[in-house]
């Protein structure tokens, strides 16, 4: 009981620590709380994926090294090149079906589906890629950035398109 205790203690601490962006509220919230449904979720382009790939970020700033939660919607038939992330990544399906592959060239018969619900976690570092198929696919990444992608062929990079 007095390890729950301790859990929820520095849980809420952690939780406190967050700054309440007040558009993302649908009611007036208790310092730390972030409220979010669905219809709240701001969505922009995500260059650094690929075109037609969504980001919406949560929780947090990307940038800085503090978590993060973000969603990314990827469109059907959808590719992500061989690619590596510099922290620690833990990836729920939302919706749709994400392929990951570990490696470090895209085959897509080393690729795993992940349905809506499945879940991988990933070290910084590891390459991997994924792609879509005929199905809008959403996933949530948490984490603790800063996040970024780094493309292992840089004529893949998106960015430089």
């Amino acid at each position: 009981m007095r390890n729950l205790r301790m859990i929820e203690a520095s849980t809420a601490c952690a939780l406190g620590a967050l700054i309440m962006t007040p558009a993302l509220a649908a009611e007036p919230a208790m310092e730390g709380h972030i409220s979010i449904v669905p219809s709240e979720v701001k969505w922009t382009e995500a260059p650094s994926i690929g075109p037609g790939a969504k980001l919406a970020v949560l929780e947090g700033d990307l940038k800085q090294a503090a978590p993060f939660t973000m969603r990314i919607k990827l469109p059907p038939n959808f590719k992500i090149p061989a690619h590596t992330h510099p922290v620690f990544e833990r990836v729920t399906v939302l919706s749709g079906t994400l392929h990951l592959g570990i490696g470090e060239t895209f085959d897509r018969a080393k690729a795993r589906a992940y349905p809506a619900g499945g879940v991988t976690m990933m070290p910084a570092g590891m390459p991997m890629f994924a792609y879509t198929t005929s199905k809008e696919t959403v996933i949530q990444i948490h984490g603790t950035g800063p996040w970024g992608i780094s493309y292992l062929n840089p004529a893949e990079d998106p960015r430089k398109k």
